[in-house]
């Protein structure tokens, strides 16, 4: 099972493995209150991509598909995640973004139902 949940929200049991999924830190929040099992930069959004949305989402449609498409380059990562939730039952994936369905989580738990 893979859920998505801003990193912000207290950690639960229930999350299973925890993952971040943003490739900024995000703000004000200590790395002992994340509670994070694993930080996969790698995974999220280029910088021109990410800074492009910005988290409007008017431009969801163009950056759905435009990280689409850089998520077939990062099969990888696609890979571990969905060894991850083989071996641990429940994957979390953790976004720092206030909006729960505009966010790159979001494509990627899409992504892993497909792989």
């Amino acid at each position: 099972m893979v859920r998505t949940k801003r990193v912000y929200e207290q950690a639960k049991k229930e999350d299973g493995y925890r993952v971040l999924v943003d490739r900024l830190w995000p703000r004000g929040m200590k790395k002992e209150a994340a509670r994070i099992d694993q930080w996969m930069k790698d995974v999220a959004p280029s910088d021109a991509l990410r800074k492009s949305f910005h988290h409007d989402a008017m431009k969801w449609p163009d950056f759905l598909k435009k990280y689409q498409a850089e998520l077939e380059k990062k099969e990888p990562c696609l890979r571990e995640l969905k060894k991850l939730e083989k071996e641990h039952g429940t994957l979390t994936l953790l976004f720092g973004a206030r909006d729960p369905e505009h966010n790159q989580a979001v494509v990627i738990a899409e992504a892993l139902k497909k792989h």
